[in-house]
């Protein structure tokens, strides 16, 4: 008995000095960072916090900086447009080499860029296979690495021409062999034709034959209104 609460008195004093040694060295180490010991882990360098904050790279090449990342002179707007102009920017976060950068860039507004110098949201609840081809506004934004004249988010006109998934060469595979039941009408979303066609055998043939056509030179689309992939 006395054997066996003097082992029970020695596990409990070893515990105890591991706890009290967990406890210094994490007492230790807030210490010297200056933080609390719950807060040691996600300790954070106040540049990686810049980064975060600017949406800009720290200490990389300042020539490899963005538009957004540099503070340039007002641009001159009796630039001749389509020639190449020169401007002086200076970086707005720490980089790595000469901070007097020199951009060159193309002299037009932000609306006049190129498709793939700007990303404009897509919308898809527009009809496709419309005839005369339907447009719809939407908003556009320039790059980070474009450079332009005026405002960098604006407006334009984009045809409308989606697509929610719908493959032809499903639509025409479904039309030869199951289009009498009325398939290529269900997957084209086209339901109440889909159980007519399978109630009527495919209009005695003559529908099937028609669908196939109709979808063969592509007329007959997703009821969604979009297109074929």
């Amino acid at each position: 008995m006395y054997i066996k609460l003097s082992c029970f008195i020695l596990l409990i004093s070893i515990t105890s000095c591991f706890h009290n040694g967990d406890f210094h060295n994490e007492a230790h180490v807030a210490e010297k960072t200056k933080t609390s010991p719950s807060d040691v882990s996600s300790i954070i360098s106040p540049n990686k916090e810049r980064e975060i904050e600017s949406g800009c790279p720290i200490n990389v090449p300042c020539e490899s900086l963005h538009y957004k990342c540099l503070k340039c002179e007002a641009m001159n707007e009796s630039c001749v447009y389509g020639q190449p102009t020169s401007i002086k920017c200076k970086p707005l976060v720490s980089c790595i080499g000469s901070t007097d950068i020199k951009k060159t860039f193309t002299c037009q507004y932000c609306y006049q860029t190129a498709r793939w110098e700007h990303e404009c949201i897509r919308k898809a609840h527009c009809n496709s296979v419309s005839t005369p081809l339907t447009y719809y506004r939407t908003n556009c934004t320039v790059h980070d690495h474009v450079i332009c004249l005026g405002r960098r988010i604006f407006n334009r006109n984009l045809p409308c021409n989606w697509t929610g998934g719908h493959r032809w060469s499903t639509a025409m595979l479904l039309s030869v062999t199951l289009g009498g039941f009325g398939a290529d009408r269900f997957y084209l979303g086209y339901w109440q034709e889909g159980i007519g066609k399978l109630f009527s055998f495919g209009g005695l043939g003559v529908w099937t034959i028609i669908d196939f056509i109709l979808i063969a030179i592509q007329y007959l689309g997703p009821a969604d209104g979009s297109l074929y992939i």
